[in-house]
């Protein structure tokens, strides 16, 4: 996925993202943080990665969301001393050996390291399947702005959500669906038998139980309705299973 790279300057960019933003600022100093921003009805519109290099901070969003994320903020900034412009630094990825300068990536040990330099690209990994197999949601696919929530995208699993650093934007419905409610939907890894376009839909006994999306080595992450996720479920011509937990 195509991302782009933004520096942010200002002696209030710490605190200025901190009312903001799903995950804790202060966690970005020499590692990855791993955040989104959400509507104020606690829905997603783009996620990213954060890294405080001291002087400033940087923020590298996926291509798709970045304009409308950095337009966002900006309107957020008031007369905060906050400049947001877009950074020469480049990203690299990997799974193989960690090269110098690399950082893990936040979100699950299986997907390798990030590598913020004047490189780009990745090792050949198929991220598709890595994604698949540990339920990791992408921007654009199963990530999509103004109708995901977090939490039933996994976002605490994939350390992406701080339910202690106080307010944010979103934050009272994200907090009331953790502390409040039990998830009646979201994703999951489920075994596939055949194949079905992104996006189809998922029946049980002919009952909307899901939508699929990406699929890859048997497996697929499907969206669902955990309480009609039972049994052997259909998308198209494609037979979905849930496998036993």
């Amino acid at each position: 996925m195509k991302r782009k790279l933004y520096d942010i300057t200002g002696k209030d960019r710490s605190t200025f993202l901190q009312g903001l933003i799903t995950n804790d600022v202060t966690r970005a100093k020499d590692r990855l943080l791993y955040a989104a921003l959400l509507t104020p009805q606690g829905k997603f519109l783009s996620d990213f990665f954060l890294l405080d290099l001291g002087d400033h901070i940087l923020l590298d969003a996926p291509a798709i969301t970045a304009e409308d994320l950095i337009r966002r903020l900006t309107m957020f900034k008031l007369r905060a001393d906050v400049q947001i412009a877009p950074s020469d630094t480049q990203v690299k990825r990997g799974t193989g050996p960690m090269p110098e300068g690399a950082l893990p990536d936040p979100r699950h040990n299986a997907l390798g390291w990030r590598l913020y330099g004047s490189e780009t690209g990745d090792d050949g990994t198929d991220w598709d399947a890595l994604r698949v197999a540990h339920c990791i949601p992408e921007t654009g696919v199963e990530l999509i702005p103004n109708e995901t929530y977090i939490l039933e995208a996994g976002f605490e699993r994939l350390n992406g959500v701080d339910f202690k650093k106080g307010c944010y934007v979103g934050q009272e419905i994200i907090a009331r669906m953790k502390h409040k409610t039990t998830l009646k939907k979201g994703y999951v890894t489920v075994d596939i038998d055949g194949t079905a376009p992104v996006g189809t839909p998922i029946t049980s006994n002919g009952k909307p139980a899901g939508t699929l999306f990406t699929q890859a080595g048997g497996q697929a992450i499907a969206y669902l309705r955990f309480d009609r996720a039972k049994g052997e479920l259909v998308a198209g011509e494609a037979l979905i299973t849930v496998p036993a937990v």
